[in-house]
């Protein structure tokens, strides 16, 4: 008697938002590359506040801690304060994804992502070597994962199929595009024969 085998997709809880939903679980490439410039004013922002703060606290009040102790305390400071940073930056990001503030821009850069992968006969969201199994491992352990980037940094770097959004708005999309082209052409040739 053999047993029933699992199924490796789990569907995805989606959170009730404000704005579209856009993907659930963005590969790193995908979050990276749709930041806005104000991600990166932030980023930087965050960035350098540890250390300003830490030399404005020298300047008024020194600490004395002795030759070259200054030094490394920046120096740490400065590594926490980048990391911290980009941390910043890549949450706000993230959080357009989920839908949690502001994304129309995003939308639009996915939809024609999305929709020139259609046109091309890609995969919506890469290659992957794992098994669908272990892409559904994958999915589970990062999906949302920004929302706790405070505790874990946790990144998405697999490509898969399971982020929460019904794919087959890209596929129209891209069918109506076509049509729309295949309309124009049809017009354009009778202009020329007429």
């Amino acid at each position: 008697m053999s047993t029933p085998q699992q199924p490796t997709y789990v569907p995805s809880k989606v959170l009730k938002t404000d704005y579209p939903l856009i993907d659930n679980d963005p590969h790193f490439k995908r979050v990276v590359g749709y930041a806005r410039p104000s991600d990166y004013v932030h980023g930087v922002t965050a960035a350098i506040a540890g250390p300003g703060a830490l030399y404005a606290m020298e300047k008024f009040a020194p600490s004395q801690v002795g030759r070259g102790g200054f030094a490394q305390a920046m120096r740490l400071t400065g590594v926490i304060g980048a990391i911290g940073g980009f941390l910043y930056y890549y949450q706000r990001s993230t959080m357009r994804f989920y839908g949690m503030s502001e994304n129309a821009r995003e939308v639009e850069m996915d939809m024609r992502e999305m929709v020139d992968k259609v046109k091309k006969g890609e995969t919506l969201y890469g290659e992957s070597r794992l098994t669908p199994h272990m892409q559904g491992v994958a999915a589970r352990q990062s999906r949302y994962s920004a929302l706790f980037m405070y505790g874990i940094p946790w990144f998405n770097f697999v490509n898969h199929s399971q982020h929460g959004v019904d794919t087959a708005k890209y596929y129209r999309a891209a069918e109506r595009e076509l049509e729309g082209e295949r309309t124009g052409k049809a017009q354009d040739e009778a202009v020329t024969l007429a």
